[in-house]
């Protein structure tokens, strides 16, 4: 029996959500452009996670897209509702072969995709409700002022943004609290920690991180040169450098070694103690790794291991964005760019 460490719960952000300090990201039990993993073993991952403390669920619409929340909505079916935080999101617009990707941020849009999200998850209301993307074709105040009705309605409790630049968070906060914003987090990626992350804790914001193990690669997937001809990482500049970046993985793991723990587990840790307004959402579907990720959480660094870790993995080295250019432009660093952004499938 592996020993698992306590999972705590606490305060997402500053509106009374109350969910455990680590989540799990789901996108990849029906992962884009490859066979899905089989339904019965992602529920049982799914119900493991809830009974050792996992209170955090992540999905999205366009996950799929649908299939995930289809997923999701089988496996808690059976729970106790309030065992559960479901988080969802709206706004990418994924087509059935993953070929293109658009935003769309319209009052009929947000209101259409909860409901349909509501019955795919088989349940009345969703937790915490994020937009995906940011569209820059609609004002912010207009976009989060329809979810300020379905949380008036009460078919979604609290509200996020993922991906949104410091002046949308805040344009948005002036129209209803935000609980969280969901930015990607992790040793080779701190864009965010200049300006977003600042606002967050200004505005009692939480922070939840996504990618926390840089894809997996932090934890040594995908780090070999070679990848599954369907694998939605050879898209992506830094798997595609991987050659280059693989001595960063190299350090990091020499560093582990040494402390008797697991590459991811330190990069996961690393993460965990930027802050306990920090919620990572590691995704698997393994419950092997998913032992591994909790394992993190048990693992306390001092100032001067997180400083050679750092050194270790100094993010203005790594080579490669951290997306295909079309999807980097719907990131927050593009906040102004023409939303409908077509993302050419590879050839």
């Amino acid at each position: 029996m592996v020993e698992l460490p306590v999972i705590p719960c606490r305060r997402l952000g500053s509106q009374g959500m109350m969910t455990s300090a680590q989540g799990l990201g789901c996108m990849g039990m029906t992962p884009f452009r490859m066979d899905a993993k089989p339904e019965d073993e992602m529920i049982k991952l799914i119900h493991h996670a809830v009974d050792v403390g996992v209170t955090l669920f992540d999905t999205s619409q366009s996950y799929g897209p649908y299939t995930n929340e289809i997923l999701l909505g089988k496996a808690i079916a059976s729970l106790p509702r309030d065992k559960v935080q479901i988080a969802t999101k709206f706004g990418v617009i994924v087509d059935s072969n993953f070929t293109s990707l658009s935003v769309n941020g319209s009052a009929e849009h947000v209101r259409a995709a909860a409901e349909a999200s509501l019955k795919r998850l088989q349940t009345e209301y969703i937790d915490l409700y994020y937009q995906h993307r940011v569209d820059a074709s609609i004002p912010i105040e207009v976009t989060v002022g329809e979810m300020k009705r379905l949380v008036e309605e009460g078919k979604v409790k609290y509200l996020g943004l993922s991906e949104a630049s410091a002046d949308t968070i805040r344009r948005a906060h002036a129209v209803h609290p935000i609980t969280a914003v969901q930015l990607e987090w992790s040793l080779w990626t701190r864009d965010a920690e200049e300006e977003i992350v600042p606002l967050c804790r200004e505005l009692g914001i939480g922070i939840v991180g996504y990618s926390p193990l840089g894809r997996g690669f932090l934890s040594g997937l995908g780090t070999d040169l070679k990848l599954n001809e369907n694998d939605y990482k050879r898209d992506h500049p830094r798997f595609q450098q991987r050659e280059k970046n693989r001595v960063f993985y190299e350090r990091l793991k020499g560093i582990a070694q040494r402390m008797g723990v697991k590459p991811g587990q330190l990069a996961l840790a690393w993460v965990h103690q930027r802050g306990e307004d920090v919620f990572p959402i590691p995704g698997t579907t393994s419950i092997a790794h998913f032992h591994d990720n909790l394992g993190a959480l048990g693992l306390t660094l001092s100032q001067a291991q997180m400083e050679e870790v750092e050194a270790a993995v100094p993010f203005h080295q790594i080579a490669g964005d951290r997306y295909p250019a079309a999807a980097m432009r719907l990131s927050w660093q593009h906040a102004t760019t023409p939303p409908f952004t077509t993302y050419a499938a590879r050839t």
